[in-house]
């Protein structure tokens, strides 16, 4: 009938603008992240913030070079928002391939101090790690430490173990070292360094630990929260091998002790931008810091928190005031130097 139809007619346009009208249903908040750091060692952190903010996160890890390739190669279409790794060699090799972008956020101004962010915002340090001289307490004098430079000394001559050259670790402390004495001294310093290593570079920083407590060499320079970790494992043989060596603070006069920062960045085609940036901030906060310090053995970036009891029993340094921006900026220049030193 004519008239039914244009009744049914209006009622299916009056449901249609009745349906536009409607605020559309909002999809549960969310952040994706790729993250170099192990799940133990950020989850709880995430689940904090989700049960805070009502936020999800998806939590992808794998290792620092594979998750850049990856972000690299699905361009605009990842679903990554946020990119968490360590080193700030590896957060500036991150920005310089385009796959962050720069945020402005009062909150993360206040809380990461200039020196452990990028100065534009393209990332920022979430986590600090010192690099120190460590030495068997049965076979060091502790006075005869002083500055990184002095390990090419002749008294340390075949009693040094070190990481290779391929440790950004390694690359990040040349990397300071060019941009404090220019690359000629650095590179001389290198070279000494080289030819007063007990063995050829292996391993990681607990096995340089491991080395020096069973007599392979007397001397190492590692992250301070590996050392901390072997202090309080479960493992009886880590534990033994802690206790043999002691950390000594270098260039308290000059440089101050080597730092470098775990950091997280906005990935540069963040479909949940807001989200991250939240994620950023609360990662920031006194009590992800608090954190930080008491689980990881890692030194918080906001220097209003204190380290775990673990760190604070090796008592204050002076660490190195240089921006860790410039040991990004200068890695390749360090990667190419100890090739040339023959540091393997």
């Amino acid at each position: 009938m004519p008239g039914l139809s244009k009744h049914l007619t209006l009622l299916s346009t009056f449901c249609l603008l009745a349906a536009l009208a409607m605020p559309p249903v909002l999809a549960n908040e969310e952040v994706n992240i790729y993250s170099a750091r192990k799940e133990d060692l950020i989850k709880p952190l995430l689940d904090d913030f989700s049960r805070q903010t009502g936020i999800t996160v998806n939590l992808v890890t794998g290792r620092d070079e594979e998750l850049l390739q990856r972000l690299q190669s699905e361009g605009i279409n990842t679903p990554a928002d946020l990119l968490l790794t360590v080193d700030a060699g590896r957060l500036a090799n991150a920005r310089e391939s385009g796959v962050l972008q720069a945020v402005q956020s009062e909150v993360l101004t206040a809380r990461v101090p200039a020196v452990y962010r990028d100065p534009e915002g393209y990332w920022f340090g979430l986590s600090v790690r010192a690099r120190p001289i460590l030495y068997a307490v049965d076979r060091v004098d502790p006075e005869k430490l002083s500055t990184y430079e002095d390990l090419v000394a002749a008294q340390w001559k075949d009693r040094l173990c070190m990481r290779s050259s391929n440790s950004v670790y390694n690359q990040s402390l040349v990397a300071g070292m060019i941009s404090h004495h220019g690359e000629a001294e650095a590179e001389a310093w290198a070279k000494g360094l080289v030819a007063n290593f007990a063995r050829p570079p292996r391993g990681g920083d607990r096995d340089q630990i491991k080395a020096v407590a069973a007599g392979e060499c007397d001397l190492t320079l590692a992250n301070t929260y590996y050392l901390g970790g072997m202090m309080d494992s479960d493992d009886a043989s880590e534990r033994e091998a802690a206790a043999k060596v002691a950390v000594f603070w270098p260039n308290v006069e000059t440089t101050g002790v080597h730092v470098n920062v775990s950091g997280a960045g906005v990935t540069a085609h963040a479909r949940n931008r807001d989200q991250a940036v939240k994620l950023l901030e609360f990662l920031a906060s006194d009590a992800a810091q608090r954190w930080y310090a008491d689980a990881n053995n890692e030194y918080p970036v906001n220097p209003e928190i204190p380290p775990s009891a673990t760190l604070a029993a090796w008592g204050e340094f002076n660490a190195d005031t240089l921006n860790v921006a410039k040991l990004g900026e200068l890695n390749a220049a360090a990667i190419r130097l100890m090739d040339r030193a023959g540091w393997r």
